[in-house]
């Protein structure tokens, strides 16, 4: 959430910013807002005084014999008009509660200025020695090699649940948790994390922690007579994990990393290539997640990223990275990198990873801060997260690039002491 300060002190800034990210433009009303609000509580602030100021009155006017009701009188008139005015000051707050709430964030200033997916920037690419664009035989798609080796059922995935719920059989299943404990075990030995496995069913509270309520309440499932949502990410839980928390500046940077199932409706998402895994309802994903003083964040950025890079490089998988312009960031992003893997099928690059700052913007909603040892004084801390990485987009790639001339898939030697097996076919 932004600052209402901020806003105060740097209209011009803000306006641009959400010009930038194609957002609406609050700056005029929330300024409005807080006009009136600071009005509402500098005039109740006098009112108590005055009230309290009449109320010492009371026993020095009983002390002398004095007539008390009329004091009496003005005591209940001041008291009525606090009340008349604290109910005006909720409903502004309310307000601009609302409004600030369905904002997002502003971009970095190192982000570049763009307003579609078009205007991202390719950062690198990493190809494995060997690599080419260009095969010699007739590569199968995720979803044929899938059918044609028995590990994938897309089919019966839809008959169990509907369309975007994939099924994993045999191998493929056993690949798939391969992936995962293979993500898991280097983020912790190699890389500092610390292991959650977190609850995949979170409050309204905790969804409008981290920004995905209530701007996209529609891409969410809800299970309404519960209250609850099952998790689009991992990040919401983890960083939940220290709502209305004061953290030591000592302990900083914090960080975790944990596996969850995700589930997203994607409403928004109709008309889009949905064969296989390109779009899917239910996935899985290995999050890291970091809590980090701001001075620390965009270095903390960095390094996560490379985390990410690490699994690719491990996987021997071909990967570009690209800085999203402000147009393409999330709500909630400050700036974001996406990892895309390459699909040899589809003859194209496949997000398999966003690594993300998000700066103060989820501490302040989720109210999580940090006491900074020399002033003692609270201050909100900056989250990061990122995909290390989701395992769908992921899948293609390694299925598709491991094939062989007969369809068969070679298992990349880092998932064979995991699966216990070399080959599929």
């Amino acid at each position: 959430m932004l600052d209402v300060k901020f806003i105060r002190e740097n209209p011009g800034v803000v306006r641009q910013g959400l010009l930038n990210k194609n957002a609406r433009d609050i700056v005029d009303e929330v300024l409005a807002l807080d006009e009136e609000r600071r009005s509402f509580i500098s005039k109740t602030e006098d009112l108590k005084a005055k009230k309290n100021q009449v109320s010492a009155q009371i026993p020095q006017m009983k002390k002398s014999g004095q007539d008390t009701s009329s004091v009496f009188a003005e005591m209940k008139r001041v008291g009525d008009e606090i009340a008349l005015l604290d109910g005006q000051l909720r409903d502004v707050e309310e307000k601009l509660e609302n409004i600030l709430r369905h904002t997002p964030n502003l971009a970095h200033s190192s982000v570049p200025v763009g307003k579609t997916a078009e205007d991202n920037v390719e950062v690198r690419q990493w190809l494995p020695e060997g690599f080419s664009f260009k095969n010699d035989f007739k590569v199968l798609d995720h979803v044929e090699l899938g059918k044609k080796l028995s590990i994938l059922d897309f089919e019966r995935g839809t008959k169990i649940s509907g369309s975007g719920f994939p099924l994993y059989m045999g191998k493929g299943a056993t690949l798939e948790r391969a992936l995962i404990n293979f993500m898991l075990d280097t983020h912790l030995k190699d890389h500092g994390y610390s292991e959650i496995f977190p609850p995949i069913l979170v409050n309204k509270e905790s969804m409008g922690g981290t920004g995905q309520l209530p701007k996209m309440e529609d891409d969410m499932y809800f299970i309404e007579k519960d209250g609850l949502y099952p998790v689009p990410t991992a990040e919401v839980p983890i960083t939940n994990i220290h709502r209305d928390e004061i953290l030591q500046e000592k302990d900083l940077t914090i960080k975790y990393v944990g596996y969850s199932p995700c589930f997203r409706r994607e409403a928004g998402s109709y008309g889009k290539e949905s064969k296989g895994f390109l779009r899917v309802h239910q996935f899985n994903k290995v999050e890291m997640v970091k809590f980090s003083k701001p001075e620390n964040s965009y270095d903390e950025l960095e390094l996560m990223v490379k985390d990410a890079e690490d699994i690719l490089h491990a996987l021997y998988i071909p990967y570009r990275i690209l800085l999203l312009c402000t147009g393409d960031l999330s709500f909630s992003a400050a700036k974001c990198y996406d990892i895309e893997t390459w699909s040899p099928a589809e003859n194209k690059w496949l997000e398999a990873s966003s690594c993300s700052n998000f700066e103060s913007f989820q501490a302040r909603r989720a109210n999580i801060r940090y006491r900074k040892e020399e002033t003692k004084k609270p201050e909100f801390v900056h989250t990061l997260n990122g995909s290390g990485l989701a395992t769908s987009r992921l899948m293609v790639s390694l299925l598709e690039n491991y094939q062989t001339p007969e369809g068969k898939v070679i298992v990349p030697k880092v998932l064979q002491k995991y699966t216990g097996f070399e080959i599929i076919g």
